[in-house]
């Protein structure tokens, strides 16, 4: 196999090599059979390899807890009042893309600002009558 990318993985440290083979997920199956092989011809131990998987996974697993909780603020209303209202209105992946609490607050919304448009509705009808 041909090492067309750039820097060359010959060329790059046994660290950044480990972080190559540690998330699979972000480099395609190219890269990461040339970093393997040339973590085997470094001599690299094993255990290294799997330490740089663990660690690697442990750090997708604390990246997922940090979405699954992050929410909306007032300070997102306050200083991005376009895009937050935007988002919440017409944003449907937020759950999909590991935004649990979001999407949470997001169908709260939703049904509050449905309930506050026939209720103003509802007023208006009863004052035309």
């Amino acid at each position: 196999m041909i090492d067309n990318f750039k820097p060359p993985i010959k060329g790059r440290t046994t660290e950044e090599l480990l972080n190559i083979v540690g998330s699979p997920k972000k480099w395609n199956r190219d890269v990461l059979y040339l970093a393997k092989y040339e973590l085997e011809n470094r001599n690299v131990d094993t255990s290294e390899i799997e330490n740089a998987i663990k660690l690697a996974n442990n750090m997708e697993e604390e990246e997922k807890l940090k979405k699954a909780n992050k929410s909306y603020q007032i300070s997102d209303f306050l200083l991005k009042p376009k895009n937050t209202l935007f988002e919440l209105l017409f944003t449907w992946e937020l759950k999909k893309d590991g935004y649990i609490l979001k999407a949470q607050q997001q169908k709260t919304f939703r049904i509050t600002l449905i309930i506050i448009i026939l209720f103003v509705y509802l007023i208006k009808f009863i004052q035309e009558n």
